[in-house]
Formats: C-alpha cells, structure tokens, sequence
C-alpha cells in the first residue's frame, strides 16, 4: 500500500470524490487550494483532499473509497496517514458530514470526536436532496481531532 500527494491534474478524480460529495461546484470551492492524497494498493483505492482554514487548524473535506473496496480499513488507512502527515504543524483536524449512521461512527473509530453542527447545511448548499442510508442529510456535524 502506497499513499501519494497529488500535486497536479486533480480532476482527473473527479469520479471518485463525488461519492463522498455529490455536487461538482461544491467540490470546486475547496481542490485547488487543498492539499490532495491518493491511496494505492495495486490500484487506485481511496482520495482525501485536507484544506488548511488558518491559525494551525486544518479540515478534511473529502474522503472517498471506491464502493468495491468500503469496509476493507482503506480510509482508515488514509485518515491515519493524513493524521501523522499533519502532526506537528496542526493543532485541530476537522471533518464535516453528513447527521449518518454510517460516517460518524467512521469518523469516531479515527480518533475524533462530535464538536458542533451548521443547521441546514445540506439543504442551503446542495442544489437536490442528499440521502444517505436512506436518511436525508440536513445539518452538517463537525468532528475533530486535536493534537
């Protein structure tokens, strides 16, 4: 297994990061000016993209691992690396979510824990409904980890 920052050409995974967040424009506003990691074992498996937000404070905006390969330890994987990578120069790692069944308890077994939530986010920010597990996503829940 082999992490890689990708340092050019983010588009092209595209495809993947829309399975953690639906909407191109939305993932527009935070590529470019984020930091980008690929996840490799043999393959293309997991992408992270982590934006710095000031004052040593740093979040991880998206999180993606090709279905075939969810529940294998891939983003585990990949948030365990982004932790390491950014200790020493970050005092608080966030990530924002959707209110699911599925990704907070992810997030919790990486070490973070609930911090806050952005009523309405999802219905404010998203141009359609976004449902995860059969659950509509209205309120962002922020998690974080501190150093």
């Amino acid at each position: 297994m082999k992490i890689k920052m990708i340092l050019n050409n983010k588009k092209q995974f595209l495809h993947l990061l829309l399975l953690a967040d639906e909407q191109e424009d939305m993932i527009d506003k935070y590529l470019e000016r984020g930091d980008m990691f690929a996840l490799y074992d043999d393959d293309l498996k997991s992408v992270c993209v982590v934006t710095c937000e000031g004052d040593h404070i740093y979040e991880l905006k998206n999180i993606a691992t090709y279905e075939k390969f969810q529940g294998k330890g891939y983003g585990k994987q990949l948030v365990k690396y982004i932790l390491d990578y950014y200790n020493g120069k970050c005092k608080t790692m966030f990530v924002g979510t959707g209110d699911s069944p599925l990704t907070i308890p992810f997030y919790e077994s990486c070490g973070f824990v609930i911090s806050h939530r952005v009523k309405n986010f999802f219905t404010d920010n998203y141009n359609h409904p976004i449902f995860e597990c059969g659950i509509q996503l209205i309120d962002m829940i922020y998690l974080r980890k501190d150093f």
